[in-house]
């Protein structure tokens, strides 16, 4: 039998998602999926990374999102120039000015916030890359050999320009593997771009109320893990991941012809969390199929590596997911 406490929880969290939808549609103009993952993965504690062009209002977002959850927000333009220090912060020399004594001070950087901006993330090098690691997936930051615990919820949402890869820096497959969700923003429609455009020009500036706190978030969170799944759905995100990895097993024609590298296990793990995630913003205290075939794109499409046969036939990651989603039997 379900706990009668939780599911009157997830109601509670339906209806201040709810809010937080109303809220946001205040500022930001459609990107109806786009805000539906980041909440996903905002409730099942994990990060994002946010694909487009520039002028679709990712900034803009996040900022709202912070503002709507009452939650300290900070926001790094990644450059060449970029230091790890620059982000996790540094240690200082501080003088006793009564007794003459000196001491190291630590001075935080911008990562010490609920959530991080990380702004064309792929413009930096891998070492400053690499500085947001430990803070990603140890919540902590290490300085001098002093452990520094970062404030909760920690939520970091990294930004790329898909079109111009001149003088950018990749990221690691390492640290894809720690965002949760890999976003695509689009274009938006006829209908909304008018509505961008009439806003945006007119002398009125929207604001937001605050709907939510970092303790309900927090709590929000942890009731997320407790909704339930079945042990046949649980096999089938397993089934979707373990179909992509080349010589193990019986995989689709077509991730042997087109796959170099599979998903790995934090796939499977991040398929059946956001599918619990989803289902508790929905209001349901237990997951579907529908769950998890709605956040296999965002899960798997950054940790699916094609190989140069996919590139030259025009087929992406996305592709390759969708056709598992086709042919992965649900039972």
């Amino acid at each position: 039998m379900p706990d009668e406490q939780d599911v009157q929880a997830v109601h509670r969290l339906h209806e201040a998602v709810e809010n937080l939808q109303r809220e946001l549609g205040k500022v930001v103009v459609g990107q109806h999926d786009v805000i539906e993952q980041l909440l996903i993965a905002l409730f099942a504690g994990g990060h994002c990374l946010l694909v487009g062009v520039p002028g679709l209002a990712k900034t803009l977002l996040v900022r709202t999102l912070a503002e709507a959850l009452s939650l300290d927000f900070n926001r790094v333009q990644f450059t060449p120039d970029l230091m790890p220090a620059d982000i996790t912060g540094t240690e200082v020399i501080q003088e006793d000015r009564s007794s003459g004594e000196r001491s190291f001070r630590f001075l935080p950087g911008p990562v010490f916030a609920n959530v991080l901006l990380a702004d064309e993330i792929n413009r930096t090098p891998p070492k400053t890359q690499a500085a947001l690691l430990e803070a990603m997936q140890e919540q902590q930051v290490t300085i001098g050999g002093q452990r520094h615990t970062l404030p909760q919820p920690f939520f970091v949402l990294a930004t790329q320009n898909p079109i111009e890869q001149e003088g950018t820096y990749p990221l690691p497959e390492a640290q894809l593997d720690r965002f949760m969700f890999e976003v695509l923003v689009d274009y938006p429609d006829e209908q909304e771009e008018l509505r961008i455009v009439k806003q945006t020009t007119a002398d009125f500036t929207p604001s937001v109320t605050v709907t939510l706190g970092a303790d309900e978030i927090q709590t929000f969170a942890q009731l997320v893990r407790r909704v339930p799944i079945a042990d046949h759905l649980a096999r089938y995100a397993l089934q979707l991941v373990r179909q992509t990895r080349i010589g193990k097993g019986d995989v689709p024609e077509l991730v042997r012809q087109y796959v170099s590298w599979g998903a790995g296990p934090r796939a499977s793990q991040y398929l059946v969390l956001a599918a619990k995630a989803r289902a508790a913003l929905d209001g349901r205290y237990c997951v579907g199929s529908e769950d998890i075939q709605e956040v296999a794109l965002p899960v798997m499409r950054h940790r699916i590596i094609a190989n140069f046969n996919a590139e030259a036939d025009g087929v992406s990651t996305d592709a390759i997911v969708e056709h598992l989603l086709e042919k992965t039997a649900f039972k």
